[in-house]
């Protein structure tokens, strides 16, 4: 078992916040909900706006790339603002574009809205770890990020379901308002339960290269980002696997969809439990189980029912991922959470773009079955580099 951590003695007898945890978790489900969106959306916010899918869809491109510019800069950019401030900006943020993306008049304004959102998410996402290390004692701090990261395996159940139905019902842009009312409970809460939290005005862009060179720091980030490139190769093709390889319907295809989301959010709340236990082996085994739920898919490529129970397995580890890599981080770096949060967040989004571009040109000369077999590997070598050098700080219980 790893020791349990303690980043500073003076967190240990603190009242852990659970309310200002929560308020963080409601945080992440609002800026990944409005994040996704578009993905269910991209059919009548075209015609409506007058443009191809394809230029919608840069709605989520977008975000994606000023969300990893965002965690780069965000820390040495406020870095002499209260982080209290910080996170209402970023949730203020969360709002904006969600109205201005409900009543866009045209393609410019909603690609405007959705350069807001990506602000906030990459901003909120850099800032939640060092956030949460403030907020609990330091035994608790797995617990509280894994109610942080459960929010995001909440909007993956949440986003497309509910964003098809009620887009349907009643306009696209109806969705965009009830995501705007989340957001609106969110900064109430927010406001009502987050501390003060000195800033880190040490903080520069500087100390992302400092960050980065500290021993086992690229290393572990480079495995980090295997892990995430294989996920996300493997989970944007799942469709694709299920339609024309397992021969599902489409309520098929939705009902294994919404299982992989709920054993998603399970895993975010018993990764929790699996890192306090020790981290290292939550790291390096959780991506062995992924690769071996891969290579299982391939071979059970003609029975639905095991290609289901296997997707939703996989959503159950990689429910654990998230939270281990950003304990991980906790316990590697905790007097520079800020800036190595951004270079996770960095990480992770280079990695989607990675997984997701690379499984493009798999699939198309193979398949899903080939994008599973390499995603698969991928991860098997994520679990060597782990095993290999990467090493959480060893550390004494708090007193």
């Amino acid at each position: 078992m790893d020791e349990v951590p303690q980043w500073t003695n003076t967190q240990a007898s603190r009242t852990p916040a659970w309310g200002a945890v929560v308020s963080m978790a409601l945080g992440v489900f609002g800026l990944v909900t409005a994040e996704f969106l578009p993905a269910s959306l991209l059919t009548p916010m075209a015609l409506d706006l007058g443009v191809s899918e394809g230029m919608a869809g840069q709605a989520v491109t977008a975000t994606a790339v000023v969300g990893l510019i965002t965690s780069l800069l965000v820390s040495a950019a406020t870095r002499s603002i209260d982080r209290r401030y910080v996170l209402l900006g970023f949730t203020l943020l969360l709002i904006g574009s969600n109205l201005m993306v409900a009543f866009a008049p045209n393609i410019a304004v909603l690609l405007t809205g959705r350069v807001l959102l990506g602000i906030g998410l990459g901003g909120f996402w850099t800032m939640s770890t060092a956030v949460a290390m403030r907020l609990v004692p330091d035994a608790l701090v797995p617990r509280a990020l894994s109610m942080i990261v459960s929010g995001v395996a909440a909007a993956t159940i949440v986003a497309a379901p509910v964003g098809s139905y009620v887009g349907d019902m009643f306009g696209w842009r109806s969705v965009f308002v009830l995501a705007t009312a989340l957001g609106v409970i969110t900064f109430v809460v927010q406001f009502a339960t987050l501390p003060n939290l000195a800033p880190n005005a040490a903080t520069r862009l500087r100390t992302l290269v400092d960050v980065l060179v500290r021993p086992g720091v690229g290393l572990g980030l480079l495995a980090a980002m295997l892990v995430f490139a294989g996920h996300f190769a493997f989970f944007t093709y799942i469709r694709p696997h299920l339609e024309n390889i397992t021969d599902a319907s489409i309520t098929a295809v939705s009902g294994i969809l919404l299982g992989f989301g709920l054993a998603n959010f399970l895993g975010s709340l018993f990764g929790g439990l699996l890192v306090e236990r020790s981290l290292r082996r939550t790291l390096m085994t959780v991506p062995l189980v992924m690769s071996v739920l891969g290579f299982g898919l391939v071979s059970a490529a003609s029975m639905p029912a095991a290609s289901a129970v296997m997707i939703a397995l996989w959503g159950l580890a990689f429910g654990a991922v998230p939270v281990g890599w950003s304990t991980w981080l906790a316990r590697t770096v905790p007097d520079q959470a800020e800036s190595a949060g951004g270079l996770l967040v960095a990480a992770i989004q280079l990695a989607i773009a990675i997984g997701a571009a690379g499984g493009g040109l798999i699939f198309d000369a193979s398949g899903a079955q080939g994008v599973f077999s390499v995603a698969s590997i991928v991860l098997v070598l994520a679990a060597v580099m782990i095993f290999i050098g990467v090493r959480p700080r060893a550390v004494a219980a708090a007193a």
